[in-house]
């Protein structure tokens, strides 16, 4: 019984393990296809392996450069962000809206201009009246002017290399697994990114020196003395179409600084009014506002808020938006404050001029209202206003092409040629080369699981090859445990014992004999008990005074696998005996 159910067994657990296998090797062949990735560019190098180091140093510093114009330049791939805009547009943003915004910061106020050219004038006169107006006057008005481009261009600079050290940065975080070269990497572009500014910024001061040098008066988008004389006696006002610039979410305080709650709203910025709605649909609109005569004011943050505000407000002090005189809004992120800036100032919206520069009174005291001398200070002010538009559209051109040629440019050709050569010429290659604990350990335990994956599938392979799947014996398939019946069936017979069937059936025929014959001759004789048998003989043992003197009595059973009990008898007595039948047969 013990081998037929072992091999019972044996094959029940194979057939078991064969129906799991497709399952077990599909899940290996899916985990193994996602680690080849990981493991290609080490499998068949080891760790101290001279040429991994070497091969590995040289793809990475040419990867670099991909990426880095990849940054730069866009990319059209699968890869591209969409969640922020990439170091490229970045850069795009700060020379066509942060720029063009910072030179609008440092114009001068209107009254303030007109004050300084009045001075001009009357201190270029002296004691001595004037009948014409004089040329110096507006050529030392456009110098101040053209001096004080130097701040924004040189901040735009500033702005265009902490990006490109941000995207360096960004590019350098794939080489984590060697940290040393990725410092020497960082360490080597950071200094050759400064000796870049230094030579942008040169070249920025030589051209604000070049535009002071020479005050070209014939160019032919000045409007001249005629012009600016005729201008003055009539002014005459631009007029634009009603033009979307920009839309988006903002958040709105409606009671300025002192509401603490901030509702955001779908805003849509035109040449000409402001309006917001409730979201992006444009069904439900709030308000519309007039942006005639209004400027934008930079506010403080909150103690605990993350919002970035600013508001519109009007410098006649008139209401802007219902009874309140300002307009607060907020948006999350300085980058988006500084797009709406932009945007307003392209809607004719400026900034609040910070009037640092004051007058005394003594000089107060000294500019009398002359009607002749308004005149002329009208007509330089035009004239001023004139060149300074052909020099700032001049310096929004210029200065984000010198910083691309000077700066982002030979960052890429630096990227492609140089780098190379510097960092094999820095420091040891092994040196740099060297992999961080992290590292390492990952590396190890990838290659382990990668080597344990295949292994398994390589022994799943085998057990499906080497082995067949059978189907169980019949008397294992018993019909209880398929049909769910409350009834089990009768149990098994036990094994019959070699050589005893005979036996026993000859002992009961006997038996049936004897009580068919008494039965017949009406005399009914007590059947013999049966008695065990010797094993070997089978003879009947023998009773000496009803006492059985046969010691090697063994029970037909067990095979002689313990003694016979001893038969129960009183000492020093008769042992009792089997009474006999009745002759006679009950009635």
């Amino acid at each position: 019984g013990t081998p037929f159910l072992q091999k019972s067994l044996n094959q029940q657990l194979t057939n078991h393990i064969r129906d799991t296998l497709p399952a077990l090797r599909n899940k290996l062949q899916s985990q193994l296809l996602s680690l080849e990735k990981e493991v290609s560019e080490y499998k068949n190098f080891g760790a101290d392996d001279p040429n991994k180091k070497t091969k590995v140093l040289l793809s990475s510093l040419q990867n670099l450069s991909g990426e880095f114009d990849k940054n730069i330049l866009g990319s059209s791939s699968s890869e591209v962000s969409t969640k922020e805009l990439s170091g490229g547009a970045k850069i795009n943003r700060i020379f066509n809206e942060r720029f063009p915004f910072e030179l609008v910061k440092i114009e001068s106020d209107e009254k303030q201009l007109r004050q300084k050219i009045k001075i001009i004038i009357m201190n270029i006169r002296g004691v001595k009246g004037g009948l014409f107006t004089p040329d110096q006057a507006f050529e030392l008005t456009v110098k101040d002017q053209i001096k004080q481009l130097m701040v924004p261009s040189l901040k735009c600079v500033d702005l265009v290399i902490t990006e490109l050290i941000r995207i360096v940065n960004t590019i350098t975080e794939k080489l984590a697994k060697y940290p040393r070269l990725r410092e020497e990497i960082e360490r080597i572009v950071s200094l050759y990114l400064k000796s870049r500014e230094q030579v942008c910024k040169e070249n920025l001061n030589m051209y604000i020196e070049t535009q002071l040098s020479y005050i070209n008066t014939h160019h032919e988008d000045f409007i001249g003395f005629a012009n600016a004389s005729q201008k003055a006696n009539s002014e005459t006002k631009r007029k634009v179409g009603n033009e979307v610039i920009r839309k988006g979410y903002m958040g709105l305080h409606s009671g300025g600084s002192k509401i603490r709650g901030t509702r955001d709203y779908w805003f849509v910025l035109t040449t000409e009014t402001l309006s917001w709605f409730k979201d992006e649909t444009e069904t439900d609109k709030k308000y519309m506002l007039p942006l005639d005569s209004l400027k934008i004011r930079d506010l403080e943050s909150g103690l605990f808020s993350r919002r970035h505000p600013f508001a519109l407000f009007n410098p006649n002090g008139a209401n802007v938006y219902k009874e309140y005189r300002l307009l607060e809004l907020s948006c999350d992120s300085l980058e988006d404050v500084d797009s709406w800036k932009a945007s307003f100032l392209r809607a004719g919206v400026y900034p609040e001029k910070n009037n640092t520069a004051k007058l005394d009174d003594n000089n107060n005291e000294m500019t009398t209202v002359d009607p002749q001398l308004e005149r002329e200070v009208e007509t330089i002010r035009n004239l001023v206003d004139s060149y300074m538009k052909i020099v700032n559209k001049t310096t929004r051109d210029m200065v984000p092409k010198l910083i691309m040629f000077l700066i982002i440019n030979n960052l890429r050709e630096y990227f492609k040629n140089e780098i190379i050569a510097q960092i094999y010429s820095s420091t040891d290659q092994n040196t740099l080369m060297e992999e961080s604990f992290e590292e390492a350990s990952k590396r190890d335990e990838i290659l382990r699981i990668y080597n344990s994956t295949k292994d398994a599938l390589r022994i799943i392979e085998d057990i499906s090859r080497n082995t067949v799947s059978e189907q169980l014996p019949q008397s294992l398939n018993i019909p209880f445990y398929n049909n769910g019946s409350s009834n089990p069936p009768p149990g098994r017979p036990a094994p019959s014992i070699p050589n005893q069937t005979n036996q026993l059936s000859s002992i009961f025929q006997n038996l049936n004999q004897t009580n068919t014959t008494s039965l017949t001759n009406g005399n009914r004789t007590p059947p013999a008990r049966p008695m065990p048998q010797n094993q070997n003989s089978r003879s009947t043992p023998q009773l000496t005074n009803g006492i059985n003197n046969n010691n090697n009595i063994r029970p037909f059973l067990n095979n002689g696998s313990f003694n016979v009990p001893l038969v129960p008898q009183k000492i020093g007595q008769t042992p009792p005996v089997i009474p006999k039948r009745p002759s006679q047969p009950y009635n």
